[in-house]
């Protein structure tokens, strides 16, 4: 593969150290542990320093988390890491082997995505590995080498089929097109999974926070999980234990970075009750659906639309926080209103948000995008984050009226009044408290 430059990104490899090490585990159990807060007898230099950054995939080094050979590491954290617990419990039990290798055959992406000029800017993307899906091809050399180098990106093609879009269809919105369509109302879509990958001083710099207190933050409310946050300031890479992202690309992909073709883009935060279970004490799966509408309305004017769905259940609160706070604002004295829709979260969860949006336009960057048409969000946090980025948004696009669940309505008001982009007046704090959702014996 050859980058823009026409350079090789297959570029003659580094000699690795200790490349006849082998690994501390053989069957089930290790032989020994190596501790992470101690420094381990390889020295302090990790296989391969992460040069972040680098547009060549080899001068930027591979993210190797193995868990198997220490000598090779040069992150902190696993691959997959919030299912490294249930990995755990399957070497415990006996039915995966602790040094299982994946068989990357046949694994390539289905579409082509990049590399793109955002990918060699340290300050596009800090949080996750752009090259994560070219493992296989890119690191090829290494891996028969038996260095333990994972996928953190997978690129897939499907269809997928959302009811609420056949009335759409039926009442000719939407046309069965045969491409983007299917009929029957199947939607064709490409979509990449992406696992956290972060580079920690891009991280605190977005922030606008010092690295060290970062790492001492994340070492401390992890439990002390990742000693190596502390002791290992050398190295810089950190995959974090928490869910990833899923993107779904309606239309041809290379209308993503064609200024000349329409772009349409929803960024979503998971709600499980919603979105799966179409819970309606709030909007999120009817404005998601509508975003995917608006998305194939876009690939079928010979555009593009996006869907990027993030694992940041309840604000990233939680879905118990979420749950908690649900029952305190329908007990409060005078019902679930509008006025303390916030307050009531801040009270449970010590913040009405944590979702820090200012990591989120990183997935756009690694698409490539530089303009988005039709922007699919009232979130001023999400349209602030993406703006001050340096995409540009044409339009944004509010959920419409008749979307809105009744016992939505609380959210929805509470949050126009708190900024969310409208084109409707908001209400004064006596319109809000006028504004109530049904109690819990209903």
């Amino acid at each position: 593969m050859k980058d823009s430059t026409g350079l090789s990104l297959a570029a003659k490899l580094p000699s690795p150290p200790n490349a006849t090490h082998k690994s501390t585990f053989t069957g089930v159990r290790p032989r020994h542990i190596v501790l992470t807060s101690h420094p381990n007898r390889f020295g302090s230099q990790a296989a391969f320093p992460i040069r972040w950054g680098q547009a060549d995939p080899i001068e930027r080094g591979p993210i190797i988390a193995t868990v198997t050979d220490p000598a090779h590491r040069n992150v902190i954290g696993t691959h997959s890491g919030s299912y490294a617990v249930y990995r755990a419990l399957a070497v415990a039990s006996g039915v995966l082997q602790p040094g299982h290798r994946p068989d990357l055959t046949n694994t390539s992406p289905t579409v082509p995505i990049g590399p793109y000029r955002s990918w060699a800017d340290p300050d596009k993307i800090v949080s996750f590995d752009p090259f994560g899906a070219l493992v296989s091809e890119v690191y090829k050399p290494l891996l028969k080498k038996n260095y333990d180098i994972r996928p953190t990106i997978a690129i897939t093609k499907a269809h997928i089929q959302i009811p609420e879009l056949q009335s759409a269809i039926s009442q000719g919105r939407i046309q069965e097109d045969g491409v983007i369509v299917k009929p029957g109302g199947d939607l064709v879509v490409n979509k990449a999974a992406i696992e956290p990958v972060w580079h920690l001083p891009g991280v605190a710099a977005r922030l606008g926070v010092d690295e060290g207190e970062l790492r001492y933050a994340l070492f401390e409310q992890t439990g002390g999980m990742f000693p190596e946050l502390i002791t290992r300031p050398d190295i810089k890479v950190f995959l974090p234990p928490i869910g990833g992202i899923t993107v779904y690309i309606l239309g041809d992909v290379a209308a993503i970075t064609d200024p000349l073709r329409p772009l349409t883009v929803r960024v979503h935060d998971e709600c499980n009750g919603s979105d799966v279970f179409g819970s309606d004490i709030c909007t999120c799966r009817p404005y998601l659906v509508h975003g995917v509408e608006a998305c194939v309305e876009t690939a079928q004017a010979s555009g593009a639309g996006i869907i990027v769905y993030f694992r940041k259940e309840g604000r990233a609160l939680g879905e118990v926080t979420k749950f908690l706070v649900y029952n305190a604002r329908k007990r409060q004295q005078g019902g679930d209103r509008a006025d303390a829709y916030f307050n009531r979260t801040e009270c449970v969860a010590g913040a009405q948000d944590m979702r820090f949006q200012e990591l989120m336009p990183d997935v756009l960057h690694w698409l490539g995008i530089t303009q988005i048409d039709r922007f699919i969000s009232m979130s001023d946090m999400k349209y602030n984050a993406i703006v001050n980025s340096g995409i540009e948004i044409i339009e944004r696009v509010p959920i419409p009226e008749d979307l809105i669940p009744a016992d939505a309505k609380v959210e929805i008001e509470a949050k126009k009044a708190a900024g969310y982009y409208t084109e409707r007046q908001t209400l004064n704090p006596d319109g809000l408290a006028q504004v109530k959702g049904r109690d819990l014996t209903d």
